[in-house]
């Protein structure tokens, strides 16, 4: 047990803190118009890791955190190809541009979440997770990475030499 969470939770919430972090510097860099090549690669990752570690948790069905990982990985897959296989060449930009910042809105949508069920104050604030405080918070953290995404199509420029 680590901060009593199991060894794993705890990896899986370090990879994920990670992948915050490296994806907000990665936002930061697509709305900059800078590539940020190992931040990028860091980033990806841990977001595919945070994913990844994800599933294997325990559950009983189809669940929101489920649906969340598999969206994820979707867009992280489009985001990798559209960087790597492709080259950021014609609409592949603002795909990789999209499928980044959508990767980094749903880990920070889950952050939310989880902050609202295990940190004693939010819980108190929004204990059903449908009570004003998170629904604010919600709505806040989508309208910030719309904001990001719309701007990052915008300023993010293949290299010169795509």
């Amino acid at each position: 047990m680590v901060l009593g969470m199991s060894t794993f939770t705890f990896v899986h919430v370090l990879i994920s803190l990670v992948g915050i972090g490296t994806g907000l510097v990665v936002a930061y860099g697509l709305l900059t118009a800078q590539r940020l090549e190992g931040w990028t690669a860091c980033f990806l990752v841990t977001t595919v890791a945070t994913s990844v570690t994800g599933f294997f948790f325990p559950f009983h069905g189809f669940t929101p955190a489920i649906g969340v990982g598999i969206l994820s990985m979707i867009v992280l897959i489009a985001a990798i190809v559209a960087l790597y296989v492709f080259h950021l060449v014609g609409a592949w930009r603002w795909i990789y541009v999209g499928g980044a910042v959508i990767a980094l809105y749903f880990n920070v949508f889950v952050l939310i979440v989880q902050a609202f069920q295990k940190i004693a104050p939010l819980k108190a604030l929004a204990p059903t997770q449908t009570e004003p405080p998170f629904v604010v918070v919600q709505i806040a953290a989508l309208l910030f990475f719309v904001g990001v995404g719309v701007a990052s199509i915008r300023r993010f420029l293949p290299p010169a030499s795509a």
